[in-house]
């Protein structure tokens, strides 16, 4: 009998029984996916899969302290499942004590749906969408343009049980939506991407219909060199920026003098202002649109997880608050070696706190700038000040009086996400939004559009 015709909440419990470690964590993710791709204003392949991965985490206690061993197997049979739990063990035993070492999480109620089947996924959530999608098709191709995209859909039931009794479920809805449109000489590129939970809020012919203006503004071309321009970030664009400043706010590299958020002489930057906007970066495992997981999952450890913190429940955090650095990434561990307080990675970003004013209006109130779809290809350049480079993609449009005139050359830009919110000028409304560069690990943001008065586009790219 293989573990995929068994319970999910069952394996967990079988796993835990048969560990012979100090203590242990079984986590058991039942994945399913639904998809569909298109290309040429036609679908050309749909799907879908199921799957199962069980993580076991395995520590043993030792004079110099506790070790773990950690081993992650999908498609495992029950004939597998002890010798996955004496591998995570061997693994254990085989280890130097582990730094992050901290006791198991424990006084965390029992999720009232740990005993039921996983939420599955499958081709009826793309029941609406889909045949608006051939709508859509048929307007683009008698506009003189054609479609290409992606529609995934990904429901994940995360199990999570412990040898000290924790007993956790969470279902993650995934959904994303990519749209391309182009030219039939393909001279002409346009994109743009929604995040949705399941396929009900998205709306294929609007987007269509906001890619055939993009591709109209095209068929006028400016060509301007590399400098700084006065720049509208869209709130796909500021999310990818914000995304990876997220990434790179560990607590720990900072009071180590290692990253942006460390303050000169020792300590970190908490408390600073950041900018003079009264901007707020938050992480809330219960924004609506937004849920994610309210505990800790970590299936290894590293950065700024810890295997020994699964099941702490993730709390809403501002990591600015008004404009200040309020909040750096921890774990129990690392909270402790730099005295801030116990603030885990959660599954959501939000930018909150400029104006009601859209992005339209934004574009009619610049007498003369740039206007960005996005951006690719993100490198960090120097994590000291958080220094990253990447390429726009798909439409960089220019701005005069108020009108976009026309489509000019992509840019290699050369910008810090800190430095860049110091410089902003103007934040406009908060919307739910995908980062193009990003949709892969972290969909689940709201940003509103960003005006900066000198972005940097360090040279000129021949990129669509």
């Amino acid at each position: 009998m293989s573990a995929r015709t068994n319970k999910p909440h069952e394996i967990v419990e079988r796993a835990l029984a048969l560990s012979q470690a100090d203590g242990c964590v079984v986590i058991a993710d039942e994945q399913s996916t639904a998809n569909l791709r298109w290309a040429g204003n036609a679908l050309t392949t749909n799907g879908v899969t199921r799957g199962r991965t069980l993580t076991v985490v395995a520590t043993v206690d030792g004079k110099e302290g506790t070790a773990s061993g950690v081993v992650s197997r999908s498609a495992v049979t029950a004939d597998e499942l002890e010798p996955l739990v004496r591998a995570a063990e061997a693994a254990a035993r085989g280890a130097a004590p582990a730094e992050d070492a901290q006791p198991l999480v424990t006084g965390v109620p029992e999720s009232p749906d740990f005993t039921d089947a996983p939420a599955e996924t499958s081709s009826a959530v793309f029941a609406d969408f889909a045949p608006a999608l051939g709508e859509s098709f048929a307007r683009a191709r008698a506009g003189g343009r054609e479609l290409y995209g992606f529609a995934n859909h990904e429901l994940v039931s995360t199990y999570v049980g412990t040898s000290t009794g924790l007993r956790l479920r969470h279902d993650q809805p995934n959904g994303t939506l990519e749209l391309n449109a182009k030219s039939p000489d393909r001279t002409r590129s346009a994109w743009a991407g929604r995040s949705t939970r399941d396929f009900k809020d998205v709306d294929p012919g609007a987007l269509d219909a906001e890619l055939a203006v993009r591709l109209g503004w095209a068929e006028r071309r400016h060509q301007l060199p590399a400098g700084r321009y006065e720049t509208l970030l869209p709130p796909t664009a500021v999310a990818d920026l914000l995304i990876y400043q997220l990434w790179s706010a560990s607590g720990r590299d900072a009071a180590e003098g290692r990253t942006v958020f460390s303050k000169p002489g020792g300590g970190t930057r908490v408390g600073e202002r950041l900018t003079e906007l009264p901007l707020t970066l938050r992480s809330d495992p219960n924004e609506p649109g937004l849920e994610s997981a309210p505990f800790v999952v970590a299936h290894s450890s590293g950065g700024d997880q810890s295997v020994f913190d699964n099941g702490l429940p993730v709390a809403a955090t501002d990591w600015i608050r008004q404009g200040e650095l309020a909040h750096l990434m921890t774990t129990r561990h690392s909270a402790g070696l730099t005295g801030l307080p116990v603030a885990p990675a959660a599954g959501s970003l939000v930018l909150d706190g400029g104006s009601d004013v859209s992005l339209e209006e934004m574009v009619a109130n610049t007498t003369r700038g740039l206007l960005l779809t996005c951006l690719w290809y993100i490198r960090e350049v120097d994590p000291a000040t958080l220094l990253l480079t990447g390429l726009t993609r798909d439409g960089v449009y220019l701005v005069e009086n108020g009108e976009v005139t026309g489509e000019v050359n992509n840019f290699r830009f050369n910008e810090s996400p800190v430095g860049l919110l110091g410089r902003t000028t103007e934040a406009g409304r908060t919307e739910k939004t995908l980062p193009r560069e990003w949709s892969d690990y972290f969909t689940r943001a709201a940003m509103p559009a960003l005006r900066v008065p000198d972005f940097n586009m360090s040279s000129v790219s021949q990129g669509v």
